[in-house]
């Protein structure tokens, strides 16, 4: 009898294909692997529960978590999530669907996915939008690979500092891998891209695009007037990294020239959970649409002359064939696109402006209340921010604040420095959380 319940092989079945591969036994397939780094014992995993045992042994894991206000950001953001979202992404049909290859049979998966990207494009201002990428840091690598795919002759990538360092660090694992060279334009003791620096780097003609965020790193809304006309003057193309609930209020990357448009899209109603789930939006001008990776769903009609769904532009083997891929990682990200649709179809354009406004409102109540304690200054005074800023600390390093947080139920920030927090607030801080947190630090 098989002893592994769920793999349906016979003995029979295995004595054939081992035949057909040319072993004697199973062991002959791991062979080549040494027999000190083979295990030796069976797994260490615990009995079966019941059903009453086993909600008893999570009740004790998380009788100790104590929930925190969370001031913490860096580009994960602690929004409201409307309870409907959760009824609608917990159906059956939903939570077990798998990617779309045939219409006939996946018409209301590839709906959702094709209002999402309706709903990302008008966000973005751009042509196209896919479905998806796992997180916004893989999909800004994914724009720089972009970049030089659209060049062709050209390797050399630039990289604004002023980027979230994750994303960052991305970016330059997927470059080194890609022999991609990555050039970072420094930031200014403003805490924005350097764009003379920028200018100078193009002077070489051998850029293929460029990379910027806004908001930034430190919480700060860039201005990008005149930086597509030099890149495309260069003829570079401009990527824009921005959270998906910014762009409910700030201008689209559109607006600022942009080519590419890419980001989290967390902030669209997605719980923070331990570090996920997350949701890499891209969206693109027409003329790159092709050269664009994810699933790309879009409307026909079919024989009856009825509006029908259907993946497009690209073929299923472009995604499982490696040597042909556009992109190895190219998954639907199908549940958080669902997600992301709902939270935008309930919230409309308005619900989305009125929750940055909500956000930012919060935010400069804080920072001005934080700048008047005299325990932090604004590290980066007057320049604008959406809802999020970084402060310095005065007296005493990051580390204690956060420390002192957690013991009165609140998660201060994101330590950036030994004497640096980047706070951030969203629609669900209230004022009387925001005066904890302003009371916190009188009392350092």
């Amino acid at each position: 009898m098989n002893t592994h319940r769920y793999f349906p092989h016979t003995p029979q079945d295995i004595t054939r294909m081992l035949d057909r591969c040319g072993a004697t036994a199973l062991s002959d397939l791991w062979a080549d692997i040494p027999e000190e780094l083979r295990l030796k014992h069976p797994y260490d995993i615990p009995a079966g529960l019941s059903e009453d045992s086993l909600r008893a042994y999570f009740d004790a894991l998380m009788s100790d978590v104590k929930p925190l206000v969370c001031f913490a950001g860096n580009g994960f953001y602690d929004h409201y999530t409307p309870a409907v979202i959760q009824d609608i992404a917990r159906r059956s049909e939903f939570l077990t669907a798998y990617t779309p290859y045939q219409p006939e049979i996946s018409q209301g998966t590839l709906q959702y996915i094709f209002e999402y990207q309706s709903m990302i494009c008008e966000l973005t201002g751009l042509d196209v939008a896919n479905a998806s990428l796992y997180d916004g840091s893989t999909a800004t690598a994914e724009a720089m690979l972009m970049c030089v795919a659209a060049a062709r002759k050209r390797n050399r990538v630039l990289l604004s500092a002023t980027v979230n360092d994750a994303t960052r660090a991305v970016v330059a694992t997927y470059a080194r891998y890609h022999g991609i060279n990555l050039d970072i334009i420094p930031e200014t003791d403003l805490g924005v891209t350097d764009l003379e620096a920028m200018k100078k780097m193009l002077d070489k003609g051998d850029v293929a695009g460029a990379i910027f965020a806004s908001p930034n790193r430190h919480g700060i809304i860039e201005d990008f007037t005149g930086v597509a006309d030099a890149l495309h003057s260069s003829k570079s193309l401009m990527a824009l990294n921005t959270h998906a609930s910014a762009l409910g209020l700030l201008h689209t990357p559109a607006e600022w020239g942009a080519d590419i448009a890419i980001g989290e899209a967390q902030s669209l109603g997605m719980p923070v959970n331990f570090g996920g789930p997350g949701l890499g939006y891209m969206a693109v001008t027409k003329a790159l649409m092709r050269k664009m990776p994810g699933r790309v769903v879009g409307a026909t009609t079919d024989a009856n002359g009825q509006r029908v769904f259907v993946l497009t532009l690209q073929a299923r083997e472009q995604h499982i064939r490696r040597e042909k891929a556009t992109s190895n990682i190219c998954s639907n990200q199908g549940l958080m696109t669902l997600w992301a649709a709902a939270y935008l179809a309930l919230m409309g354009a308005e619900g989305l402006a009125e929750v940055n406004r909500l956000s930012h409102n919060g935010a400069c109540a804080l920072r001005k209340a934080l700048s008047d304690t005299g325990k932090v200054k604004d590290a980066f005074p007057g320049q604008p921010i959406l809802n999020e800023f970084e402060v310095e600390t005065i007296g005493i390093d990051a580390d204690a604040v956060i420390k002192a947080g957690i013991e009165q139920g609140i998660l201060a920030g994101v330590k950036t420095d030994d004497n640096r927090l980047l706070i951030a607030v969203t629609e669900r801080r209230t004022p009387e959380q925001i005066n904890r947190l302003v009371n916190l630090f009188k009392s350092l």
